[in-house]
């Protein structure tokens, strides 16, 4: 089958080690089930584990990809939840598993014609959803779900402020955010971002560091070291700052006096579970929100994608089709 590979670890090029070419049908364990994979999504997870991060070189050559959809082996259309884990080792929440990874960290990923995964890994996909909307959703949107509905803890009509408009998690906020009925504040350095994320629900849309017409209830935060300290000023007394990734670096001054002076919360997120990706799929069709794709390509044009998120130049989610 034809896939994408991490085949060379390079932390400064990282898509030196980016290969596409034949590779092995996926192996099929007992309880797992093989995907024909209709569309697959790009993440910046995948660009990490090429510099490295998460993805030994003792584990090479592997698959790159978290995000699919298709058809099961059955003929049902699918989306494929990317979090290899047990359920029961986490409490009954698969992300809290010790164990757990990523498709494409221990185990094949879904950049390639077919993936394998456990049963339990695959969601029913709704007609409403294209296969390009749907392979949007494990990781990004799904994140981005959790981020809002769980961890936030945020009541109907709260405001939240979400750094960095553009990546993958940050657009899917101010959709989900908008579709919700919060009052959403975007950032970005870019005035055309800006623009299109008052286009995609948000109130409004400021220069990176810039002061909001209010401060606010909860801040989604992937941006780390470049935007933490605008975060923690934005927020009101009590506020919480839900952070899920740190694409700027990941050691910004805590500025501790603030955080204990106003109580504020700092609250870490990791992907979801099955069931929140069942249920992100469900609340899409419902209130007709849709993935922002920023380009779909032929999956032989992956070096072009990845060459794309490199370089910050994407607004919402790279699709590739087999």
């Amino acid at each position: 089958m034809f896939a994408v590979t991490a085949t060379k670890i390079d932390a400064d090029n990282p898509l030196n080690g980016l290969t596409a070419g034949e590779r092995p049908d996926p192996d099929v364990p007992d309880g797992w089930t093989a995907v024909t994979v209709k569309a697959a999504a790009l993440n910046h997870h995948d660009l990490w584990s090429l510099k490295g991060v998460g993805l030994p070189a003792d584990r090479l050559p592997m698959i790159l990809g978290c995000d699919a959809a298709g058809v099961d082996e059955d003929g049902n259309e699918v989306i494929v939840h990317s979090v290899i884990g047990d359920p029961g080792r986490g409490g009954g929440d698969e992300t809290l598993d010790p164990k757990r990874s990523l498709l494409s960290e221990t185990y094949p990923g879904t950049l390639a014609e077919k993936v394998a995964v456990p049963r339990r890994n695959l969601v029913p996909k709704p007609a409403g959803l294209s296969f390009e909307e749907a392979a949007c959703l494990p990781t990004a949107w799904l994140t981005a779900y959790r981020m809002l509905f769980d961890k936030a803890g945020l009541q109907p009509g709260a405001s939240v402020l979400v750094q960095g408009a553009g990546g993958g998690v940050a657009t899917a906020a101010i959709a989900l955010a908008s579709a919700a009925g919060y009052r959403v504040y975007a950032t970005s350095r870019s005035e055309a971002k800006r623009e299109r994320a008052r286009e995609l629900g948000a109130d409004e849309a400021v220069e990176t560091g810039a002061r909001l017409p209010e401060r606010v209830d909860a801040v989604i935060e992937t941006v780390g070291q470049a935007t933490w300290s605008h975060s923690l000023k934005s927020l009101r007394p009590g506020g919480r700052i839900v952070v899920s990734g740190a694409t700027s670096g990941a050691v910004p001054p805590a500025e501790l006096n603030r955080v204990f002076f106003l109580q504020l919360s700092v609250v870490g997120s990791t992907m979801g579970t099955r069931d929140q990706l069942e249920r992100l799929a469900r609340f899409l069709v419902k209130t007709g929100t849709k993935p922002v794709i920023d380009r779909t390509l032929p999956l032989s044009r992956a070096h072009e994608g990845f060459a794309a998120m490199a370089e910050g130049d994407v607004f919402g989610k790279i699709v590739f089709t087999p």
